[in-house]
């Protein structure tokens, strides 16, 4: 997967990337067969022009296929990233801190092959869906756990404010030791 799109703070690593299972494209060949053997019925019964119908049935699979292989999905330490667009391209980040609440959801279908949707609520800002995806229960575990441990280091403190603890209490320790040695 091509990674120009994308861009990391130096304490920022993968979590979890990926992108829309290529099956999403099933219905789209199938309707586009329909029209193509529709096409071909027609004009073998009807009128041998018709044929040329059947071309408007090849280029809704090839889009759908160029959509979903230019899809990707990124979750890391600090955001959530969605990427898309077959022509131009359109990338949205937004930092942990800002989700909300997270969410999946399958399908009769998606149960039985793992695949489903993830939903992420964006606070002030539209939500994201990691669309037919393997696995999203464990992606949107991954995306909580981002969510939990950004929660607890903001509770307890950053490193900085830690550092900047410790030298006060050096200080205090050094002044002590300095009254008592006089």
């Amino acid at each position: 997967m091509s990674s120009d799109w994308r861009w990391l703070r130096a304490d920022e690593t993968v979590v979890w990337d990926g992108r829309p299972r290529l099956t999403t494209i099933v219905g789209s060949v199938v309707l586009g067969l329909l029209v193509v053997v529709g096409a071909v019925g027609l004009a073998v019964t009807v009128d041998p022009r018709l044929v040329a119908v059947g071309i408007l049935g090849v280029p809704l699979p090839i889009w759908d296929y160029f959509r979903v292989k230019n899809t990707s999905y990124l979750v890391t330490t600090r955001a959530v990233w969605l990427k898309t667009g077959v022509f131009g391209r359109s990338v949205r980040r937004v930092t942990i801190s800002r989700v909300q609440n997270t969410s999946y959801r399958q399908s009769v279908r998606g149960s039985l092959f793992g695949y489903g949707t993830v939903t992420v609520d964006v606070a002030g800002g539209e939500d994201i869906e990691f669309e037919r995806i393997s696995n999203p229960r464990s992606v949107q575990e991954g995306i909580n756990d981002q969510r939990n441990r950004r929660e607890n280091a903001d509770r307890l403190g950053t490193v900085e404010q830690w550092q900047a603890v410790l030298s006060a209490v050096r200080g205090i320790r050094q002044r002590i030791e300095d009254r008592s040695a006089a």
